[in-house]
């Protein structure tokens, strides 16, 4: 049972349920609150055979790609056919994951983008050994920040305003955000991107597995080394266990950063609490842990993460504007780490990017370096205690 006290107020996810009618919001409120695609359930190819005559009845249409998707007729609860045939097929439901807050909910900063003066650029690195962060996110416009730069490309535009009400999407501009904090902090980075997030700052499961499997066959068809994956995004489960297809796709990506979340609960939060993801939470510039930041044993490490600013995008009337904004959440403590994870990839300091190798310290505290950032994170939920090393750089 979670005791968190956000568990059994009204859902921070109902308005999205409310917004779009694809998305279901299953057990409001209640331990297995979590965001499904409606009336959809995902099945590895190779079992669709078995999948398809076990559920014939409910099936509207089948989507036979590498990660199928099974779509059910009106009416009839995904859920509970995923919870029923579970012992007879490997189907799931298609959870939607998230970047958004929950509760506790931020209080005079941090919930939307503040448009702010534009930094000095980062520094255009060369590094002699290169070092490549694939990132999942909304996507990538092209920043002052970013053109010109070897690795990018002609990538297109964030979608910004996809409802067309000429205001800027809540989540729009969250990936160029992203980006200018990994540059930020590893100005010579090489950035690889996949855009799997909408400008609502929504996407599931199938979308980021499937992403991912085609992100790691690019890679090797151009004889490309993906040193860091990073990933913004997240969801809670039914049954609070990860995604079947998320943990499979990922088995093959050696270091993966992940978001903790912003529901500020314990519940773990997928993929970030698997094994073999650094999961990173929030800190607050006093080096206390964000209120909004997910937490727990699952959580490997915390960064910065309230006030960041970056790098951004908006709408104002009919013309982007490319300049900075101060925002906050996991999302944008996430690169943080994976820069320092980067720099260490580029400095050839294989044991440093190992996931997983965390320092224990005396009585059952973790002892984390963030760029020049000590932090002292303690098992259970509480305030983390942060000492800068002598010299260190502050933004």
């Amino acid at each position: 049972m979670h005791t968190d006290e956000a568990l059994g107020r009204t859902s921070p996810l109902s308005p999205l349920a409310d917004r779009h009618p694809d998305l279901l919001l299953h057990d409001n409120g209640g331990n297995g609150e979590c965001l499904v695609r409606r009336g959809q359930l995902v099945v590895p190819r190779a079992d669709l055979p078995a999948a398809v005559r076990a559920l014939d009845r409910w099936i509207e249409s089948v989507d036979p790609a590498e990660h199928a998707t099974l779509r059910l007729r009106a009416g009839v609860d995904c859920v509970e056919v995923a919870a029923d045939m579970a012992d007879r097929v490997p189907v799931s439901v298609n959870h939607v994951h998230t970047v958004m807050e929950g509760s506790p909910i931020l209080h005079g900063t941090g919930r939307s983008p503040v448009p702010v003066p534009l930094p000095p650029e980062p520094p255009r690195e060369v590094w002699s050994r290169p070092a490549t962060v694939l990132m999942l996110d909304t996507g990538l416009d092209p920043h002052p920040w970013f053109v010109g730069r070897p690795w990018f490309g002609q990538w297109g535009l964030e979608v910004l305003d996809a409802d067309g009400d000429g205001v800027t999407d809540r989540q729009a501009g969250h990936g160029t955000f992203v980006a200018g904090v990994l540059l930020r902090h590893a100005p010579g980075v090489t950035l690889r991107q996949h855009p799997v997030l909408s400008s609502h700052g929504l996407t599931d499961d199938r979308t980021v597995a499937s992403t991912l499997r085609r992100a790691r066959f690019l890679a090797a068809a151009r004889g490309e080394r993906i040193d860091v994956l990073l990933l913004t995004a997240g969801c809670h489960t039914v049954d609070d266990r990860c995604p079947t297809i998320l943990s499979r796709e990922l088995a093959h990506w050696p270091t993966a950063v992940a978001a903790a979340g912003n529901f500020g609960t314990t519940r773990p939060f997928w993929p970030a609490a698997l094994p073999g993801v650094v999961a990173v939470g929030a800190l607050c510039p006093d080096g206390t842990v964000a209120p909004f930041s997910n937490g727990g044993s699952w959580v490997d490490r915390y960064a910065p993460g309230v006030d960041v600013v970056s790098s951004h995008v908006r709408v104002e009337g009919d013309r982007r504007v490319h300049g900075a904004a101060r925002w906050s959440g996991t999302s944008f403590a996430a690169p943080r780490v994976a820069a320092e994870l980067a720099r260490s990839a580029a400095e050839g300091d294989e044991a440093e990017v190992a996931v997983g190798q965390l320092c224990r310290g005396e009585g059952g505290t973790r002892v984390e370096a963030v760029g020049e950032v000590v932090v002292q994170v303690p098992d259970q939920a509480g305030a983390a205690r942060v000492g800068h090393r002598e010299g260190a750089r502050h933004d």
